[in-house]
């Protein structure tokens, strides 16, 4: 054990946040999963304690690889991913007579694993790679569209059917990442218009074409239309329910384990996890959660900044960010900042795939860390620098 603390490299504080969310989460679990019924409690806490401690060793592990070398492993990765969500997209798999194809089904083992997840930090790596290439070189939109945009057309097209806000998060994030990395703006703002455009075509045919391939879009507009709809009906009835767990927790909560919405609230351990946590820890003990995600933030944001390579400065927010994106997703959900999206809270809500490359996205900025460099100063053409002066 003493040897396996003396490896621990990188940022300390992350390490500390990220256990102390994921130790914190066993508390939410095994409260909220009273509403599977008493048969379940015990399994479903044994469940998320075995997927987290097995997050923790793939995050351990990742970072004591040197982060240089996921460029190549992003490289060959990608088209593989690609592949194995076209495959995902095209089954049709149903869950509960509902649409699953963001899916797959591991007949080996019995399992069911979410391509999605991990095409996500795969392609945030790959584009990090190639601006860190490219960096302070002249980019033309024509120059990129195959080495670049091609690759993200194909992933984020391939997520978009079965899964709009993940899709949605994957490209704000990209935007956002190649914003940072220095891409031309002029080229960003026809590329967010254009993919409005095509997002209107895609609608419009699926609309017109319901069974033409696997969709949930009538999921999409159920939710837009009770986010934006102002009668508080039963069309609402995991927000409303929400709401009167986040109303009853107060400012010091109901307590540990006391949570009454639990056996009503759907989705209780997963999307809407956090209005159980405000219910039972008051508004004390949501501040205290949010508290620890802008931590989380701001240590990547420093990870990043006292990176020894471009490269490392991309790489940390290219994986770290859209953790936390995903959790103010998933909190600003449960207090109907946004329509339901299905985002789960990171390192907290159960799940399999999404916790592990949570874990792994971590591991990778740990690595990140543990190759800082040795002062202070930053170069000039670090990408958080070029963002400052150009703000």
């Amino acid at each position: 054990m003493k040897t396996f603390f003396e490896k621990i490299n990188g940022d300390k504080i992350i390490w500390t946040i990220v256990l102390m969310l994921a130790i914190f989460s066993f508390l939410p679990i095994y409260s909220a999963s009273s509403n599977f019924g008493n048969g379940f409690i015990f399994s479903n806490l044994i469940k998320h304690v075995a997927i987290v401690f097995i997050g923790i060793l793939i995050m351990y592990g990742t970072h004591l690889i040197p982060y240089k070398y996921f460029k190549g492993l992003s490289m060959i990765c990608l088209p593989f991913m690609i592949v194995l969500l076209f495959f995902t997209s095209i089954q049709g798999n149903l869950i509960d007579g509902a649409n699953a194809s963001r899916w797959i089904k591991l007949p080996i083992i019995g399992l069911s694993f979410q391509p999605s997840s991990m095409a996500t930090v795969v392609l945030m790596v790959y584009i990090a790679r190639y601006l860190s290439k490219n960096y302070n070189k002249e980019n033309s939109f024509t120059k990129t569209i195959i080495p670049l945009w091609l690759p993200i057309i194909f992933v984020v097209l391939l997520i978009l059917p079965s899964n709009f806000s993940t899709a949605a998060m994957i490209f704000l994030m990209i935007i956002t990442l190649i914003f940072i990395g220095g891409y031309p703006f002029k080229y960003l703002v026809g590329i967010g218009f254009s993919g409005i455009i095509l997002f209107s075509i895609f609608f419009l045919t699926i609309k017109s074409y319901p069974d033409l391939i696997p969709n949930r879009i009538d999921t999409w507009t159920s939710r837009i239309e009770n986010f934006t709809s102002s009668d508080n009906n039963e069309n609402n009835y995991q927000i409303l329910r929400a709401k009167s767990a986040i109303a009853s927790g107060m400012i010091f909560g109901v307590g540990a384990g006391k949570s009454t919405m639990k056996n009503i609230l759907p989705q209780s351990t997963s999307d809407f996890i956090y209005a159980i946590i405000t219910e039972e820890y008051g508004t004390i003990g949501a501040f205290s959660i949010l508290f620890l995600y802008l931590l989380l933030f701001f240590r990547i944001i420093i990870v990043s900044y006292k990176a020894d390579s471009i490269f490392g400065q991309l790489l940390a927010l290219a994986v770290g960010l859209p953790i936390i994106f995903q959790a103010f997703i998933n909190m600003g959900v449960a207090v109907q900042l946004f329509p339901v999206t299905g985002q789960p809270l990171p390192l907290i809500s159960t799940g399999g795939t999404s916790i592990w490359m949570t874990f792994l996205a971590l591991g990778i900025v740990l690595s990140v860390s543990s190759n800082k460099k040795n002062n202070d100063e930053v170069s000039s053409n670090n990408p958080i620098n070029v963002l400052s002066e150009t703000a």
